[in-house]
């Protein structure tokens, strides 16, 4: 099936549709996932069409859907949690890390784990700093999860039929203030999961980014290439496993880089990003690599002081100038 334009929201939907009639061990629960058709109607019309055997709205209690849903992968079901909010993960952090991301190892290889965890993950709109956490760079320093960020339809829809697939446990951290994006969807194709995407040519530098930072990204590349300059852009999507090869391959070609991410800069998915580079692009590096993040502070509720302590494209376009030219604004 093919759509002209599509939102992430509605790809994101067709996604868990077209799962849940393939498979009849596709199910999904959360809190509202079902009479409200999801807090931000990622699931609208599910309940209406799989029934509420398959469709499963839940008690405000992450650490017990999160552990119920680990159970029933376990037994061979294939469960899709959705989180009201990433940043309520944390309350099933135990689940999550020393349930599903440890089961195969414990039991050597007998118990697998195919469950998804999925919802918006960073900063929406003035929502203060209990709901404005990026856990990409929490959740990723714990072996045994995978961990996928798409920025578009396309990648939104098949990202998340590989994630429903794969055999262990996945962290799908979508964005609130993205869901609306549209662009083509082509159902038929298959993203592998552990493989960025170069969204723009370039050769002078590269910025690497994922997620909403990705649209920020790409207004400071415009910036720039007004005034000559020749950008390239690496979404990530794949966040864990890394596509190290990609990164590498631009990075050699142009120089330079920076990398942008809505987490905060220590212990960050930047500094991965950066120490591989150290690694493996030493020698063709032309000036040191900038990372721009999330400041270090709770996001307040304050509009402007939100937006000035988010990556945003005025600071992504002082980060290039700042490799590019030595020049800080």
């Amino acid at each position: 099936m093919k759509f002209e334009k599509i939102s992430i929201r509605e790809a994101l939907r067709q996604a868990m549709k077209d799962a849940m009639t393939d498979d009849k061990n596709v199910f999904l629960l959360g809190e509202e996932v079902a009479q409200y058709q999801g807090a931000y109607k990622i699931s609208k019309g599910l309940l209406e069409e799989f029934g509420a055997e398959r469709v499963r709205d839940t008690p405000i209690a992450e650490a017990a859907f999160s552990g119920f849903a680990v159970g029933a992968a376990m037994a061979g079901m294939r469960p899709i949690v959705e989180f009201m909010s990433f940043n309520f993960s944390f309350v099933a952090f135990d689940q999550i890390v020393n349930r599903a991301a440890k089961i195969r190892y414990m039991t050597n290889g007998q118990c697998s784990c195919p469950i998804v965890m999925r919802g918006p993950n960073g900063a929406a709109a003035q929502v203060s700093s209990q709901h404005s956490h990026d856990v990409a760079g929490i959740f990723a320093g714990f072996p045994g999860l995978h961990i996928l960020a798409p920025s578009d339809p396309q990648d939104s829809y098949s990202l998340l039929r590989a994630a429903i697939n794969c055999n262990d446990p996945v962290l799908f951290l979508e964005h609130e203030m993205i869901y609306h994006k549209e662009g083509p969807l082509d159902t038929e194709k298959n993203i592998e999961i552990g493989k960025a995407k170069r969204v723009r040519e370039g050769t002078d530098i590269t910025i690497i980014a994922y997620s909403r930072a990705l649209y920020h990204a790409e207004e400071a590349a415009n910036r720039l290439e007004n005034e000559g300059y020749s950008v390239e852009i690496i979404d990530l999507r794949s966040i864990k496993p890394l596509d190290v090869e990609t990164i590498i391959t631009s990075v050699k070609k142009t120089s330079r880089a920076v990398v942008v991410e809505e987490g905060h800069l220590y212990s960050g998915i930047g500094a991965e990003v950066v120490a591989q580079l150290q690694i493996h692009c030493f020698d063709a590096l032309d000036a040191p690599v900038v990372r721009v993040a999330s400041t270090e502070n709770p996001l307040p509720y304050s509009k402007n002081i939100e937006e000035q302590s988010l990556p945003n494209k005025k600071r992504i376009y002082e980060a290039c100038k700042i490799v590019l030219d030595g020049i800080r604004i």
